[in-house]
């Protein structure tokens, strides 16, 4: 099963790499409140109030990007999510 990932609209060079690794990847801000659907979410950490979310989703791992190349996110999903 494809594993879905959200990623802030911002970082779209992540949300390319996570495509080319397979993931079904959709924008943060077209997911509106059904984010409990996701395996992640990808984050700039720019914004406090998405980062306040992570209490409220269910499964959904919050990857905040500050200071990782897309590679290193998707090598932590991966292992987040195996």
């Amino acid at each position: 099963m494809t594993k879905k990932v959200a990623v802030e609209d911002s970082l779209t060079n992540y949300a390319q790499d996570l495509r080319s690794q397979g993931y079904e990847v959709s924008s943060l801000t077209n997911s509106g409140s059904s984010l409990n659907g996701y395996d992640a979410i990808v984050v700039s950490g720019q914004d406090e109030n998405i980062m306040g979310m992570q209490d409220a989703l269910n499964k959904s791992i919050v990857i905040d990007v500050t200071g990782k190349t897309p590679k290193e996110v998707s090598s932590q999903i991966k292992n987040r999510l195996s």
